[in-house]
């Protein structure tokens, strides 16, 4: 069965802040037959989706219910002991307005079973040695906010929180880095493994939420997160998400809520740990680059200068760059050639 390729409807008008505005409407219709060509293609016969209180999620989450009906969808919560209460609360809501029962499945175990926060924690004190969580310290790793003003690589930093609420921000050594990032990184994972059981128990399909900004850039876990039987959203930039999330009725308390990677102890949004911009920005000169619109008219469109302009499509292009093995499928040879017999 041929499944339709789905790309950014293509506007006719020239660059304007008003470029990546959608046909909701027409866009939710071609995702929910997209989802139900390439469920049913695969003898899969519903939807599991976790659900963390964002809007991708709570979008996806929509979408499968549009697709399948709520009693073929399941939706699974997934926090550890870092996570933010209320996203739990957001979850539920969401999961209630849609009409699915939401599971609660608390992966702190699981990652005390994998020593992620032991690994974390360790790689943290070589940094700030009297960091100590069982203290109330807690921690997120950032990226440098000036991405308009300097073309700056992304060399994370890790900030602490002590308990009396003061912060303080050292660079982060490379090795501290990766051990930190690759600890975090068991998280999706677990949540990963958590969602192909329910999958596999009803013979279902595993959503992807994934939308552009984090496909593309490689702002996800590699069998983590990334982990999925198809991508639903991963063609929409993130205020593009915005606009289905309005349209489908998803929770207002969900649309006003500020995206979060809700990985770390300490409050995080994606903006400091990744992006380095706001997503009005990034998206309309991604899309300007995209559609080849010459620098000094996304400049002039978007109130900024050229060299500002410059920044932000070198980070874009690095991002995408550094990620690519992130998105590849694992490499394999043909068969073996024949000895002539």
């Amino acid at each position: 069965m041929q499944i339709e390729q789905i790309s950014p409807k293509q506007p006719s008008m020239r660059f304007s802040k008003e470029s990546l505005n959608l046909d909701p409407a027409r866009e939710s219709e071609r995702i929910t037959l997209f989802i139900q060509k390439t469920v049913r293609q695969n003898m899969r016969r519903g939807a599991v989706v976790g659900i963390s209180g964002g809007i991708d999620s709570a979008v996806v989450l929509a979408l499968s219910v549009k697709a399948f009906g709520p009693e073929r969808v399941v939706a699974v919560m997934m926090p550890d002991k870092d996570s933010d209460r209320i996203s739990e609360t957001y979850a539920r809501e969401l999961a209630a307005k849609f009409g699915v029962d939401p599971i609660l499945e608390d992966i702190t175990a699981a990652l005390q079973g994998f020593d992620c926060y032991h690994r974390r924690d360790d790689a943290i004190r070589r940094v700030f040695p009297e960091f100590d969580a069982a203290k109330g310290y807690k921690a997120k790793i950032v990226l440098p906010s000036d991405l308009l003003e300097s073309n700056t690589l992304n060399v994370f930093s890790v900030t602490i929180v002590r308990p009396d609420g003061k912060q303080e921000t050292k660079p982060l050594p490379s090795r501290d880095m990766l051990q930190i990032i690759a600890a975090s990184n068991l998280k999706q994972r677990s949540r990963m493994s958590t969602l192909y059981y329910h999958a596999e128990a009803r013979q279902f399909a595993v959503m992807g939420s994934a939308n552009k900004n984090e496909h593309d850039e490689g702002f996800f876990v590699k069998y983590g997160d990334g982990g999925v039987d198809l991508q639903v959203i991963a063609h929409l930039f993130k205020t593009q998400v915005y606009q289905l999330a309005k349209y489908l009725g998803v929770p207002e308390s969900i649309q006003k809520r500020t995206p979060t990677t809700d990985t770390y102890s300490a409050p995080q949004d994606q903006q400091e740990f990744f992006y380095r911009l706001p997503f009005h920005v990034l998206d309309l000169l991604w899309y300007a680059k995209e559609h080849n619109v010459p620098k000094v008219e996304a400049a002039k469109v978007m109130g900024l200068t050229e060299a500002q302009v410059s920044h932000a499509f070198d980070d874009i292009d690095r991002k995408i760059r550094t990620t690519e093995f992130l998105r590849l499928l694992p490499p394999m040879l043909g068969a073996p050639e024949g000895n002539g017999q």
